[in-house]
């Protein structure tokens, strides 16, 4: 698992000015892991979180927990809403004792894991198509799945149980919304180049970037200024929206991703020094 720079020159973003488009609240572990490479973060999130407009599909399916087999998270941000939403009517974890439980990824493990669920699925590609890539049809037909996550998200998995002969509830566990952003300033660090790099970690801080600035191409707003994205789904929707990922995590995790900068610029600047 990717995670330690041990491999590498340590403060290798020193003087790099890093621009971060996570959710605020989500920001920390990512701007820590920049900062522990002497990188300096700029904070612009794309996106907020917010409640379901309706809370009581996920309130019923809540107190329902008992006919699922399977529940399935696609995101920390779905673990957390979803417990929260336990906790306020005052169900126990051990409700889900008998319900086989599958994470997207470890961040997501670990969120639920702090929620009390030790024993979780969790596939080797950090996607949807990784929890199906250890499932199959034989093992899905005739379950009952229910799946947390935000309004809009990508229908792979349970377009695919549902194919498969499961019966699946999609529940709406939080919601994503663009914030207020200072447009104007970002645009003027930009044009003077003052950033090195801007990050995205999923599709819709990539959109929403885009959409803060009218719809604009990537290339258009940011220049030549690269772009580093957390794994394919990203990268996709960067292209896309008219932009071409310098960097691409290869595993698709924030520890992930900030190994892959610090690659990015310890082979620039290597090979900078070799042409100098």
């Amino acid at each position: 698992m990717i995670g330690n720079f041990s491999a590498m020159a340590t403060q290798t973003l020193l003087g790099k000015r890093i621009v971060i488009t996570r959710a605020r609240a989500q920001a920390d572990s990512l701007a820590r892991r920049i900062e522990e490479q002497g990188g300096e973060v700029i904070e612009f999130p794309t996106i907020e979180i917010h409640p379901p407009r309706d809370p009581r599909p996920l309130e019923e399916a809540i107190k329902n927990l008992k006919r699922y087999h399977w529940l399935m998270f696609t995101s920390a941000n779905g673990v957390e809403r979803f417990f929260e939403c336990m906790a306020h009517h005052k169900r126990s974890v051990a409700e889900l004792e008998d319900v086989q439980i599958a994470a997207i990824g470890p961040e997501t493990a670990k969120r639920l894991e702090t929620a009390g669920v030790k024993n979780c699925l969790v596939p080797a590609t950090y996607q949807a198509e990784g929890i199906l890539d250890v499932l199959n049809t034989a093992a899905m037909r005739g379950k009952r799945v229910l799946i947390p996550r935000a309004a809009k998200a990508r229908e792979i998995l349970p377009e695919t149980l549902r194919q498969w002969g499961a019966e699946v509830d999609v529940v709406e566990t939080y919601r994503t919304v663009i914030p207020q952003a200072d447009t104007g300033k970002m645009k003027e660090t930009l044009r003077r180049r003052a950033i090195d790099m801007v990050t995205f970690t999923s599709p819709s801080t990539v959109s929403n970037f885009a959409r803060l600035f009218d719809g604009q191409r990537l290339a258009d707003i940011l220049t030549e200024t690269p772009i580093a994205c957390i794994g394919p789904i990203t990268k996709k929707t960067i292209e896309e929206l008219g932009g071409v990922a310098a960097v691409s995590a290869q595993e698709y995790t924030i520890p992930g991703l900030v190994y892959a900068i610090v690659e990015y610029f310890s082979l620039k600047g290597s090979r900078g020094a070799l042409n100098g």
